[in-house]
C-alpha cells in the first residue's frame, strides 16, 4: 500500500473535512503543522509515494525533490503550481496535479464584492458611519462602465458572467484567445480602457512582474485595481506608487509578493485600499469540493488513469 504523506495541514483543513474519510484504511501519515524549514519538510516527505500538498509554503524544490527516491505524484490542493520545481518534477519522474475550477465562483465573487467595496468605499464610509460622522461622498457606480480582464480562464469567465450580470462592459486580454468570453483587446488596451482591471492568470515565469508602472500609467485616474489571483504577478512597489501619488482611484487586493503583510505593509496607510487574506478561495463549499478532488486525483492515479495532471 502506498505511503501518502499530508505536510502541512496548517490551519487544519484536510483532517476535519468529509473528503478525509475517503483515505480510510490507506497508509496516511497527516501533519496538523507547516514544516518550519526545508529540511523538516523533507523529513516528513522523504519515505512518501504520494504527497497531497495542502500549503503552498511548502516548496517542492529540485533539492527536496531528488531526496524523495519513491515519491510518484504531488496532489495540489488549489491550482497554484508555483511552489514546485515542475523541471526539476518532471526529470525524477513525479507527476503533478492539481484542483482547477472548484473555487472559480468562490474567487470570483470575492472579486465582485473587493469591486464594489472599493467602488463604492464602503469601507471608508463604514467606519465613518460608525465614527458617529454622516458622510455624504459621491461614490462610483457600477453599471455602464468598462471591466477589463486579464486572464479568461475558469475564473475569469465567472467574472465577466458576474460583470455583466450587473451591466457592465467586459473587454479582456488572455493568452488563449478566441474564447468569446469577453470583448478581446490589447493588454495596453485593458488598462487604457479599463474602469475596473482585475487580474485572473496563473503564476508563472511569463507572468511574474508582469503588470508595472508602464501599465498603471495607462490607467483612468478614476480606475481601480483588482488581484485575486496571485501577489508577485504585480510588482508591488509600482502599485504602491501608483496608489500613494492616486494615479489610480483604489484597489483591492487579496494577493501580495509577502504572505502574510509584514506589519509595516505601506498598503496599511493608504485609505484607498481594500485588503483581504488570500482568502478569496476559501468557502466551505469550494474547501470541500477542492480537497475530494485532490484525493480523487490521488486515487485515479493509483488505478493508473490520472486527471488533472500539470505535469
Amino acid at each position: 500500500m502506498p505511503r501518502i504523506v499530508i505536510p502541512d495541514d496548517e490551519p487544519s483543513v484536510m483532517s476535519p473535512s468529509t473528503a478525509y474519510t475517503r483515505l480510510a484504511g490507506h497508509d496516511v501519515r497527516t501533519y496538523p503543522s507547516r514544516p518550519a524549514t526545508s529540511d523538516e519538510l523533507l523529513e516528513r516527505i522523504r519515505e512518501a509515494e504520494i504527497v497531497i500538498n495542502i500549503r503552498s509554503t511548502s516548496r517542492f524544490t529540485a533539492d527536496i525533490l531528488a531526496q524523495c527516491r519513491d515519491l510518484r505524484l504531488i496532489s495540489i490542493w488549489g491550482t497554484g503550481t508555483d511552489n514546485v520545481d515542475l523541471i526539476a518534477a518532471k526529470a525524477c519522474g513525479i507527476r503533478v496535479t492539481n484542483t482547477p475550477a472548484v473555487s472559480a465562483t468562490s474567487v470570483a465573487e470575492h472579486a465582485l464584492a473587493l469591486i464594489m467595496a472599493v467602488m463604492k468605499q464602503i469601507v471608508r464610509v463604514d467606519r465613518e458611519v460608525k465614527e458617529g460622522k454622516w458622510p455624504r461622498a459621491m461614490v462610483g457606480q457600477l453599471f455602464g462602465k468598462t471591466l477589463g480582464l486579464i486572464g479568461t480562464g475558469a475564473i475569469g469567465r465567472e467574472v465577466a458572467r458576474l460583470g455583466k450580470g450587473i451591466g457592465m462592459r467586459v473587454i479582456a486580454w488572455t493568452f488563449h484567445p478566441g474564447d468569446g468570453v469577453a470583448e478581446a483587446v490589447s493588454l495596453e488596451e485593458v488598462f487604457r480602457l479599463s474602469d475596473v482591471v482585475s487580474v485572473h492568470v496563473r503564476q508563472s515565469p511569463e507572468t511574474l512582474g508582469m503588470i508595472h508602472r508602464g501599465y498603471f500609467d495607462l490607467m483612468k485616474p478614476s480606475a481601480i485595481f483588482i488581484n485575486t489571483a496571485r501577489g508577485p504577478i504585480v510588482k508591488e512597489a509600482d502599485l504602491l506608487e501608483a496608489l500613494q501619488t492616486n494615479r489610480i482611484a483604489g484597489a483591492g487586493l487579496d494577493v501580495f509578493e509577502k504572505e502574510p503583510l509584514p506589519k509595516d505593509s505601506p498598503f496599511f496607510a493608504l485609505p484607498n485600499v481594500v485588503l483581504t487574506p488570500h482568502s478569496a478561495g476559501i468557502t466551505p463549499e469550494a474547501t470541500e469540493a477542492g480537497l475530494a478532488l485532490a484525493i480523487e486525483n490521488v486515487f485515479a492515479f493509483l488505478a493508473g488513469q490520472p486527471i488533472n495532471l500539470v505535469l
